[in-house]
This record gives C-alpha cells, sequence and structure tokens, in this order.
C-alpha cells in the first residue's frame, strides 16, 4: 500500500504560509461560488525521515559522488536494499513516491559497475533498466549523467529504445554499462538479436524493473514472458541476474515481483523518507441547466472544471500538472486555459501545454525539458508523464477523472511536492458512477490499500507467441519449458500442429522466415499503429493504437494534437493510415458500438438462490457504428452519424449472472421493466468494477440480454477486454457480492429520478442508453443480493490489467448470440513503448 495512506490523519485548522496546500484550495474554492463543490478534505501529515549508513561495500568513489549530488546519508531502506543487492538477492523496494527508490538501486549498480571497469576487457559488468514508458527511462538517464559525471567512463550509460539513432546502436552494444530500454525494446529489438549482445548478456548482473506495479493484467502478463525469455539467454551466455524492482504503489510487493519475474524476491516497504504535507480534495462539479440522453441531468464536464482550475492555479503561478485520461481530453484542456489565459496575461498561454503519447520523440523531449526548467507553469498530461519521471518543483496535482486505480491515483498525486514541500492533489469527478461513488465515499479511497497486481503468463494467448519467440531466439528443450510456466508442455503440440515449432531430435525450432517476436503486440494492441497524417501536406503527425482506431480516428472524428484541431478524412484500415485536415470544429466526437456474446465454457458456476454466477470462456463480437457530435464544453450532443466499420472478434473470460422467471416476480420487475434493470445494472456494474480490481472501465465490457439463447434466462455479462482474458472478470467473481452490493448503493444513492450517468448511464453505450429502468434494477439487485452467499475469503493471489485499457476484439468474422444491449471496452492507455 502506498505510504501515504498509512499515515495518520489530523484535521483542525492549519497556521501556515500563504503558499500553503490549505490556502492554494481555499482560493480555488473561493471564486465562483466553488465550495460546495469539495465534498471531502484530506490532510496527510509531513513525516520526518530516518538515515542509515552506505553497506561497507559500496565503493568509496560513488559515496563520494552521491555526496557531490548533496546527499550525505541515505535513508535506512536504501541502505536495506542496497545490501540486499549486494548480497545477490533480488529485491522490491515499494517506498512512497520521491522517496529515493532510484538511488537504492543505483548505488549497489553503480559500485558493481565500477569494480567491473577494472576488468581487463574494460567491461566487466553490465546492467539493464526497463522502464514502462520512454520518458521516465529518459529521465532517468538524465539524472544518471548528472550523477555518474564525477566517475569519468567508468560508467556508460546509454538509452535504447525506439529513438535511438541506428547510429548510436552498435556503439551502445558493444560499450554501454548501464542500458536503459523499455520491454517493447527488449522483446523485440534485443532478445531476437541477442548474439549481437553476448558480450552484454554474459556480464549482465541487475536489472531494474522500475514502476514494477504497471506490468499487470495482459501487459503484465506479457512482461513475465519477455523476463523469461531473458533469464533463459543470460542463462546461456552464463549469468544470472539480480532483479531490482521499484514501485510507490504495490500491494503484496513480494509476492508481484516474484510472479513477474518468476524468481523469489525480498521486500523493502519501510519507508524511511520525509514527506512533506499532502491537502487531497474530492472535487464534484455541479449540475448544469443542460439535460442529456432520455431528459437526464448533465453535470459540468470534469474536463471544463479541470481546465478552469488550472487556469486559475497558473494565473496563482502555482505549477501544476493536469493529468486526464485521454489524448483528447489532455490536449482540449489545454487550450482551453490557453484561451482563458490569453484574457488575462498574453505571455500566460505558452507556458500551458498537452503531454500524451503519439507525440513524435523530439515534441516530447521538449515538453519534458521545458517542464523541468520551470519555463511550464501548467501541463496537460496523460499517464504517459504518471510514472516516475522526475517533476520536482510541483504545487499541485488535479486528476481529471478517476484514474482507474487506488495506486494510479497515488502515483499521480505523488507528482506534486516532490522536493519534501506541501502539495496539493484534487480529484475531479467525471459524471460517472465510480466517480460520484468515490466523492461522496472518501473512505473507499482513503481507507483501502492499492489494488493487487494481478498478472496470468499462463494465458495461453499470451504464452504461446513467447514460446515461438523463444524457439526462434534458441531451440527449446524440455528442460526449458518449466521455466515459462505449466502450461507451456501443454502448448507445444497446439504450436506444432499450427505448423509453428517444429521437433527435431530434443528441441522445438521455430520454422517460419518471418520473426517470431512480431507475432504478438505486449502492449495488447494487436496489430500495427495507425500513422495520422496530415491530408494536403503528408507530414506525419503521430499514431494511434491499431486497437482503438476504430473508436478514435473513423471517418469523421475530431483529432487534436498539440492544440490544434483535425478532421478525419478518411481511415484506410489496409495501409493503417488516417488521413486529416485542420478545422475549427465547435464539437467534440464520441464512438459508439454494439456487442454481442456467447458462451464458450462455463469453468465455475455458484447458485445464488435460484440464481447463478458463473464464470467461463465467451466469444465476443463488437462493432463500431456510429459517433456522436458532442458541443465543447457543455458535451450536450449535437447529432449521431453512422459508420460502416468492420466487426472484430474476442475470445475472452467473462463473469455472467442470471435470475428466474420467480426472482423477477419477487423483484417485481415484469416484461416491460427487463431489459431496463438488466441494461442499468449491466452499466453500473462496469462502473463498480474497478473499485475491486486493478482495471480501468475501459478495460472491461458488458452485454445484457432479456433472453440469452445458451442461458436460456435473464443474463448479463461482465467481460475482459483483452484476447484470453486479464483477470478482471475473475476478479469479479471471486468479489461478486462486494462488488454488486458497491454497485446497488451507487445506484440508491444518486439523487436523479430515472437514470444519468452519474448512475446509470454509460458513454460508451451502443444502444444510446436505451433502455435503462434504474428503480427496477434497484429491486432486481436487492433480490439477487438477498440470496447471495456469504464472501469467501480472498486467496493469496488474487485474480484481478489506462490509459491509461482494453483494445477492441481482433479482425475477423465471428457469430454473436443475438441483439442485447451493451458496454464494450474502450481505447487503450497511451504507452509509448
Amino acid at each position: 500500500m502506498a505510504d501515504l495512506t498509512n499515515l495518520p490523519r489530523v484535521s483542525g485548522p492549519r497556521a501556515d504560509a500563504a503558499d500553503a496546500p490549505d490556502v492554494v484550495l481555499d482560493r480555488l474554492a473561493a471564486r465562483q461560488g466553488r465550495a460546495t463543490r469539495i465534498t471531502h478534505t484530506e490532510h496527510l501529515p509531513p513525516r520526518a525521515g530516518r538515515h542509515a549508513d552506505w553497506p561497507e561495500a559500496i565503493r568509496p568513489e560513488v559515496i563520494d559522488a552521491i555526496r557531490a549530488a548533496g546527499i550525505e546519508r541515505p535513508w535506512a531502506h536504501q541502505a536495506t536494499a542496497a545490501r540486499h543487492a549486494l548480497d545477490g538477492e533480488s529485491v522490491v523496494v515499494a517506498t512512497g513516491t520521491a522517496s529515493g527508490k532510484s538511488l537504492a538501486y543505483l548505488v549497489p549498480i553503480l559500485s558493481t559497475l565500477m569494480d567491473g571497469s577494472e576488468a581487463p576487457n574494460g567491461r566487466g559488468a553490465t546492467a539493464l533498466y526497463l522502464a514502462p514508458t520512454k520518458a521516465l527511462a529518459a529521465d532517468q538517464h538524465r539524472a544518471l549523467r548528472d550523477l555518474t559525471a564525477p566517475l569519468g567512463k567508468a560508467v556508460r550509460p546509454a538509452v535504447y529504445d525506439g529513438d535511438t539513432p541506428f547510429e548510436e546502436r552498435e556503439w551502445i552494444r558493444q560499450y554501454a554499462t548501464y542500458v536503459l530500454t523499455n520491454p517493447d525494446m527488449l522483446h523485440r529489438g534485443i532478445l531476437p538479436s541477442h548474439p549481437r549482445w553476448s558480450s552484454f548478456l554474459r556480464a549482465l548482473r541487475y536489472v531494474v524493473i522500475d514502476e514494477c506495479h504497471t506490468y499487470r493484467g495482459v501487459f503484465g502478463s506479457h512482461v513475465a514472458q519477455v523476463l523469461r525469455r531473458l533469464r533463459r539467454l543470460c542463462a546461456r551466455y552464463g549469468s544470472d541476474p539480480v532483479f531490482l524492482l521499484a514501485s510507490a504503489t504495490a500491494a503484496e510487493p513480494a509476492a508481484a515481483a516474484t510472479r513477474l519475474t518468476g524468481v523469489p524476491v525480498r521486500e523493502v516497504a519501510d519507508d524511511a523518507s520525509p514527506r512533506g504535507e499532502l491537502v487531497f480534495a474530492l472535487w464534484e462539479p455541479p449540475l448544469t441547466e443542460l439535460h442529456g440522453e432520455k431528459g437526464a441531468p448533465v453535470r459540468r464536464t470534469a474536463t471544463a472544471e479541470t481546465a478552469d482550475l488550472l487556469t486559475d492555479l497558473v494565473v496563482d503561478r502555482v505549477r501544476t500538472v493536469a493529468f486526464v485520461r485521454s489524448r483528447r481530453g489532455s490536449e482540449l484542456i489545454s487550450v482551453i486555459a490557453q484561451d482563458r489565459l490569453a484574457e488575462v496575461d498574453r505571455s500566460l498561454p505558452r507556458r500551458v501545454a498537452a503531454y500524451r503519447g503519439g507525440y513524435l520523440p523530439e515534441e516530447r523531449r521538449a515538453l519534458e525539458n521545458a517542464l523541468h526548467s520551470g519555463e511550464l507553469l501548467g501541463l496537460a498530461a496523460t499517464t504517459a508523464l504518471e510514472l516516475g519521471v522526475d517533476v520536482s518543483g510541483l504545487d499541485a496535482v488535479l486528476i481529471c477523472g478517476y484514474p482507474g486505480t487506488r495506486a494510479s491515483l497515488w502515483q499521480q498525486a505523488g507528482r506534486a511536492g516532490r522536493s519534501g514541500e506541501g502539495a496539493l492533489a484534487v480529484l475531479i469527478a467525471r459524471d460517472d458512477p465510480l466517480d460520484t461513488y468515490l466523492v461522496h465515499h472518501p473512505e473507499a479511497l482513503f481507507d483501502q490499500p492499492v489494488e493487487s497486481t494481478v498478472l496470468d503468463p499462463d494465458n495461453p494467448y499470451v504464452l504461446a507467441p513467447h514460446l515461438c519467440a523463444a524457439a526462434a531466439e534458441a531451440p527449446l528443450t524440455e528442460d526449458d519449458l518449466a521455466l515459462f510456466g505449466p502450461g507451456a508442455a501443454e502448448l507445444m503440440p497446439q504450436l506444432e500442429a499450427a505448423k509453428l515449432l517444429r521437433r527435431r531430435t530434443s528441441a522445438w525450432h521455430w520454422t517460419r522466415r518471418e520473426r517470431a517476436a512480431d507475432l504478438t503486440d505486449i502492449r495488447g494492441g494487436g496489430g500495427a499503429p495507425v500513422q495520422i497524417v496530415e491530408e494536403a501536406t503528408g507530414r506525419l503527425l503521430g499514431t494511434v493504437d491499431a486497437s482503438a482506431a476504430h473508436s478514435s480516428v473513423h471517418e469523421g472524428a475530431v483529432h487534436l494534437h498539440q492544440g490544434r484541431t483535425y478532421l478525419v478524412r478518411r481511415l484506410d484500415l489496409d495501409d493503417s493510415v488516417a488521413l486529416v485536415e485542420q478545422a475549427a470544429p465547435s464539437y467534440s466526437t464520441v464512438a459508439r458500438d454494439v456487442t454481442s456474446i456467447s458462451v464458450l465454457e462455463t469453468d465455475t458456476e455458484i447458485p445464488w438462490g435460484d440464481a447463478r454466477l458463473c464464470y467461463g470462456s465467451v466469444e465476443v463480437t463488437n462493432q463500431v457504428v456510429s459517433f456522436l457530435r458532442r458541443r465543447l464544453i457543455t458535451g450536450e450532443v449535437l447529432g449521431e452519424t453512422k459508420l460502416d466499420l468492420p466487426p472484430r472478434t474476442l475470445r475472452t473470460r467473462a463473469v455472467w449472472w442470471t435470475v428466474t422467471e420467480d426472482q423477477l416476480d419477487a423483484a417485481r420487475v415484469g416484461p416491460e421493466q427487463l431489459a431496463g434493470a438488466l441494461h442499468a445494472a449491466e452499466h453500473a456494474s462496469i462502473g463498480m468494477l474497478p473499485l475491486f480490481a486493478t482495471c480501468d472501465r475501459w478495460d472491461i465490457g458488458g452485454v445484457s440480454v432479456p433472453l440469452h439463447p445458451d442461458t436460456l434466462l435473464p443474463t448479463v455479462f461482465v467481460y475482459d477486454g483483452h484476447p484470453g482474458g486479464a483477470g478482471f472478470a475473475e476478479r469479479a467473481f471471486r468479489t461478486a457480492r462486494g462488488w454488486l452490493t458497491a454497485t446497488r448503493e451507487a445506484i440508491a444513492a444518486c439523487e436523479c429520478d430515472a437514470g444519468c450517468p452519474s448512475c446509470i448511464q454509460s458513454p460508451k453505450c451502443g444502444n444510446g442508453n436505451e433502455p435503462l429502468h434504474k428503480r427496477a434494477a434497484l429491486r432486481l439487485l436487492t433480490t439477487l443480493l438477498t440470496e447471495a452467499p456469504p464472501p469467501e475469503p480472498e486467496p493469496g493471489r488474487g485474480p484481478n490489467p489506462e490509459p491509461d485499457a482494453a483494445p477492441e476484439p481482433g479482425p475477423g468474422p465471428g457469430p454473436g448470440s443475438g441483439p442485447g444491449s451493451a458496454s464494450g471496452p474502450g481505447p487503450g492507455p497511451d504507452p509509448q513503448g
């Protein structure tokens, strides 16, 4: 659990300097009568630090370099982690943001590299650093160069990723001692070319896995298999590296790190670093006079509210990052803030910008440098900037919508106050069931630990391509299979039958001419990224994941890039290109899709009275069919346009529940109310599942059917939006009583009459939120929960992966299960692999 939530809470007035975080919050609340929008304020007090001494084995040159950087003595947890690393034990440092985790693993590494520099070949020892984003690797490289400058050429760090010029790559392979990269480059570039990396791998002593909590769900399962391939090749070259992991927000960190790496990992979780005060406010935008679908009341959008708050903070010279869930949202907030700042001071708009994945490398680097230098006062960023990037000097963080997990929430809040000063964090609720629930139930945020990190490396959709990649790297033997997990042996005959692998004597060989590493996208994107090209000039603006293309760059979509607005004129799926032209529409666009589902296999079934709770395999057919045009700022729907895009199918895992006629009678749900009751319960349960699993609502989808042909009963499905499953549906199955109880409470607590976005309406509903019946859904869930069995104890390894989120189903035909109300998963996060 994040150290912030372990702190004792204090209440009451506080006398402080004028720029104290609660004073900043008071100023925000006083403007435009906003005080009533704050539903809760949490004060997390400062904490003193505890020092220790570095282990004696650390080289004196390294300690001198650290002192030259202004650090006299380490915090106790840094010294403990370094001691484990020097003893050859893999270790995970699970302490809070800005607690010096980087130094905890760097000191033993640098000391070891210094020892190795005295070897006859001048290389001696090497280390590999893995980051989930390019931004984090680049940031770590900057810090490492500054720290190691006094050490001369004994330590030679280098970034090796997709942006690295080809003329530099050979030097890195031959001479770099500390290589910073990401799992994507390790998977596609380093491991398939391991003979060219043989001297590096032979000398590999340490592997750093930074922000290890991000490796969850399908992405984490892929990375777990990539690490097993790395360990296998290291063993062939005679090395056995120690793994050093770091995370500010990890539950059961040792167990999670062991699952990820496949080796025993020690845990260091006693945070000895000091921490400034954090004031954390929950903020609910007000209702407007507008009405949405079916006449539902509409709240002011979190996007508009965040843009206002960012504007005010920049005017007050409060350095702020606003975290936004989508690329489009980050662009929109920066544009609105710039327009409003221009009315106050013409010098201020240039001090606000957007930051997101999909930018070209030089654009990202320029923004990172401007943020570091203080040139930027405000930044609207996706989660591409969430992870570990040193943005010390920030005074405030705005979080536009709950980011999907408590782990991400604390990661984002921890970006402010990193220099040890007090900081302000504000969570601005979106108009949806989970956000509304959380701002009125602060205990769900502040009294609960972060979620367990869930991996399923045995998922055959994950495991099979990595077995092929491993065989292409070096023939697979029977002895190798145990490294990849119990499912490996079962998959080998299938891979042989598919003519992907061929057994010769005692080993399996890759049989194709193409690269085996290209069989899978470890981010779950499913296909080549779609290039966004300006039609008039041919200029490449950026890229979007293939999984998100149907919903984000369809014909007619509004695309924002660096403050400029473009309209998509054509989406060419064959060539993976979206042609756009600059425009100035007064609206944004939101895609709509329809989904059907069929049951392939039921793994587990539990009776809830006459009802049944089930978990198993399903096939989902999804198609983007239209898009809405919504007025900027207000979100008012201006119209809907049909689209002609091919369907996509997905085989995945799902949880579903059925009810009987007798239960419907007991709940007083008649035939005319049934579809609306099921549909409303489905929407609300999807919205609440992120509270129980490490997922985002865009990671999952749902379908509700009054009479499903496979169950022959009224049925509600919630499924994982990744091939083979991601663990969310299994987590939902295991926590079903608590999950559906919270769903019922969220619907009941909403003040609307007939349903609204805060309770049962979904922004992704392919049926236009029709039909929905709020009161019937409440009665149905009450009856269902009356006969639910008591909750079972949580197993040691919980099954519970945005964006930042799930891809849409992959292309290909597939039968559906008939029409039903559905809410499919949406576009994924902003990875920067």
